[in-house]
């Protein structure tokens, strides 16, 4: 599943993470108990061109990854326009991390959790999930 982080209008991030707890809700009522891997694939805090190029923000990023454990709701509050203030304009990418934990419905358990910041003008970041129980 493609979610639109380029071409405006984009989606909010609460109906990206309607469309991941959607896609939760279609893999849970599959008649087979089958494991199921979805990865969210994009980036946090970056902005690669005008005047903030390089621009990083590390607190919103670890922000961002506690509350994809705990509340992802609380980060559907915010707008796209919020998200690039916060994150720089490739920043809208959180969309993705969104709905890729969307489809973990209910609580989850970190099993992984790893943030860096290269010499580069993006940081890496990797969060591994998976539902408890």
């Amino acid at each position: 599943v493609c979610v639109n982080t380029v071409q405006f209008p984009l989606p909010s991030m609460a109906r990206g993470f309607k469309l991941g707890q959607a896609i939760g809700r279609a893999i849970a009522s599959y008649e087979e108990d089958l494991k199921v891997v979805v990865i969210g694939t994009g980036g946090l805090s970056h902005q690669l061109d005008g005047t903030r190029a390089g621009f990083i923000n590390r607190e919103f990023d670890e922000l961002c990854f506690e509350k994809l454990v705990s509340d992802p709701q609380a980060l559907t509050k915010y707008s796209i326009h919020e998200v690039v203030e916060l994150a720089g304009t490739q920043g809208v990418e959180v969309l993705n991390w969104l709905t890729a934990r969307g489809t973990l419905l209910g609580q989850v358990t970190q099993v992984h959790r790893n943030y860096h910041i290269p010499i580069s003008n993006t940081a890496a970041g990797l969060l591994c999930l998976e539902n408890r129980g």
